[in-house]
């Protein structure tokens, strides 16, 4: 007779969870890889039904108030709901989430009765014209998230077939920064890839680089302009915003003046990211095929308002593009802030951008802050000669904003992170220079409005004291638009107010984009944008300009379904690289490019996206 082994009851819901852990681990894959343009009432109903599921039954909030909820989210995705039972659902809401017992049922309750106000128009759309909104539908979720909507799957595509200058061209098509992305670029398109249900995104940004490095930018041959309009443009800015647009406007058959305050064209691709991650005569490659588009004329060196007023450019253009970013640092209310020594991150990283390299020989570096800046100066600094860089920062390291290979680089090369300390003072010696940096511990609280935990000082906790020869600091970056103050600058934020045809109000012809709009961000963002202002240009001059679409992308093929890993692309050693401003990533091969092409789902063909001549 056999025996029967017989469990203990945690002993067995340990081996089921274990057995489940691979339907768990697809379960959160399916949900981080939610694509955009989803109903998010159906989303929150699904969400409901887990958290029911979940529900151990002890209390009464969470055992039937979650089931009653859930049968009132579904009147709406059904739509037999009515104005009443959105203030039901409301009111249930509220009471699961301060009644229930536990984190399910609390959770559950909170998340449904902030959702109505926040999607409320979403609601009010299912119930009163028992539909979405108009707008939403699932789309491929690589181009959705790109914010100037590359055709990922289309290069990927053509890369793997070995079509690298026919890449280069498509993705010129909406970006005419094809190299400055593939090396700096924070890859939103990435986080949505549907490869991550089966393994892992696939590798969009290196695929990128590969196409480039195999075929640089300026060697390609841009489209064809259109027919002259007569019609002259100025933009005043030429970082990657200001170019995207010249770019655009100049391919649809206008003249277009670029007014640049600095020696060089680039914005903050040139001066405010180091060569290590950015190598300049690669960014001159894309400017070169930039400039080479149609008819764009450069003047370098010529401020607003000094050289040249916006009246002028006003009276003698047809139009005018504000796209002048977000190109200085912000200050810090600390006690010693003015001494010698103490200086903006932005500004030191400017100051390598034109050629002048500090020297940090035998000091030591206090770098303020935790974003994508702070990585740029604490690494940049190392390459000075720095004795010792630290990081400051007054939260946790995942809390910081910069990206986690940024912070590993930095770390990689030496750089010591100091978390959880504020900045108090800085110390000067007797000549006014400084000596010393003095932070005060911090204590993690409640989460704000970012989804962020904030912090306090620990008061039980003493101040400590850093030596320091140089503080850097990197709390982000300002807009100087005290020379267009009259064209609805934003008095707090310095930003210029557009309409969402990106237009100024009660100015004609005047528009703008970019950082000096929604403030410092990605580049891709600002690129975006650049494209936008550039249609909405061209239909205030009465056209209805398209952009040539003469790159089509391969017929796909028979989706590879194996788990692949992810090729990522390596660096050189950290002890090496931190010697110099050389380029950090190496190039990726042939077959690593034509693996990770291959793993490419073509979304835009097979399941999932909602496509209209090309594009979402």
């Amino acid at each position: 007779m056999n025996e029967t082994t017989i469990l203990q009851p945690d002993e067995l819901n340990i081996q089921i969870n274990n057995k489940m852990s691979v339907f768990l681990d697809s379960f959160e894959k399916r949900v981080h890889t939610t694509p955009t343009g989803s109903c998010p009432i159906s989303i929150l109903t699904a969400y409901l039904r887990d958290c029911v599921s979940q529900s151990c039954g002890k209390c009464v909030p969470c055992r039937d108030g979650l089931k009653q909820l859930e049968k009132l989210m579904e009147t709406v995705l059904n739509g037999t709901a009515s104005m009443e039972t959105f203030e039901e659902i409301q009111g249930l809401a509220e009471i699961i989430a301060d009644t229930a017992d536990c984190a399910i049922g609390y959770d559950a309750g909170r998340v449904i009765r902030h959702s109505t106000d926040s999607l409320k128009e979403e609601y009010l759309s299912h119930i009163l014209k028992r539909k979405c909104q108009e707008g939403i539908a699932q789309k491929v979720p690589c181009i959705s998230m790109c914010p100037a909507n590359v055709d990922v799957p289309g290069y990927v595509s053509l890369v793997g077939e070995g079509r690298t200058a026919d890449a280069v061209n498509l993705i010129r098509q909406d970006n005419p920064f094809p190299t400055a992305c593939a090396f700096i670029c924070e890859h939103p398109c990435e986080e949505r890839c549907r490869r991550g249900l089966l393994d892992a995104p696939i590798n969009i940004r290196g695929i990128k680089k590969y196409a480039v490095d195999t075929m640089p930018a300026d060697q390609v041959k841009t489209p064809e302009c259109g027919v002259s309009t007569g019609k002259t443009i100025a933009v005043v800015g030429g970082g990657p915003s200001g170019l995207t647009a010249a770019y655009f406007l100049s391919l649809m058959g206008h003249k277009v003046v670029v007014f640049e305050e600095r020696a060089e064209l680039g914005g903050m691709l040139r001066y405010g990211i180091p060569n290590y991650r950015l190598p300049k005569d690669r960014l001159d490659q894309d400017i070169r095929a930039v400039l080479h588009a149609g008819d764009i004329t450069v003047h370098l060196n010529t401020a607003i308002g000094k050289d040249i007023t916006m009246d002028q450019l006003r009276e003698d253009y047809d139009a005018v593009y504000l796209a002048i970013g977000a190109q200085t640092g912000k200050t810090l209310r600390m006690e010693g802030v003015n001494l010698q020594g103490v200086s903006s991150a932005v500004d030191m990283l400017g100051e390598i951008g034109n050629g002048r390299i500090p020297d940090y020989s035998g000091k030591k570096v206090v770098v303020v802050g935790g974003g994508n800046v702070a990585m740029d100066a604490a690494r940049s600094a190392m390459r000075c000669n720095a004795e010792e860089v630290t990081i400051v920062y007054r939260r946790r390291q995942e809390d910081m904003t910069a990206l986690p290979s940024e912070i590993q680089g930095a770390i990689e090369e030496g750089v010591e992170l100091l978390l959880m300390h504020a900045p108090v003072r800085a110390l000067g010696d007797c000549e006014g220079k400084v000596c010393g940096f003095v932070a005060q511990p911090q204590i993690i609280g409640e989460y704000d409005r970012g989804g962020r935990p904030s912090v306090s000082n620990a008061v039980d906790k003493e101040e400590i004291t850093l030596e320091a020869q140089i503080i850097l600091l990197a709390i982000g970056q300002d807009i100087v638009s005290g020379p267009f103050a009259e064209y609805n600058v934003h008095e707090r934020r310095k930003t210029f107010g557009t309409t969402s045809k990106t237009n100024i109000p009660e100015f004609d012809g005047v528009f703008a984009g970019g950082d000096c709009v929604f403030g410092p961000a990605t580049v891709i963002k600002a690129i975006g944008a650049g494209k936008v202002a550039a249609l909405n240009i061209d239909r205030y001059l009465g056209y209805h300009h398209t952009t040539p679409n003469e790159i089509k992308a391969p017929a796909p093929k028979e989706n590879e379904r194996r788990s692949i890993g992810r090729v990522n692309l390596t660096e050189r050693s950290a002890k090496v690289r931190r010697l110099d401003f050389e380029p950090v990533e190496k190039e990726m091969s042939w077959p690593e490019a034509c693996q990770e092409s291959r793993r490419c789902l073509r979304c835009d063909h097979f399941g999932c996206g909602a496509m209209e001549n090309g594009r979402n």
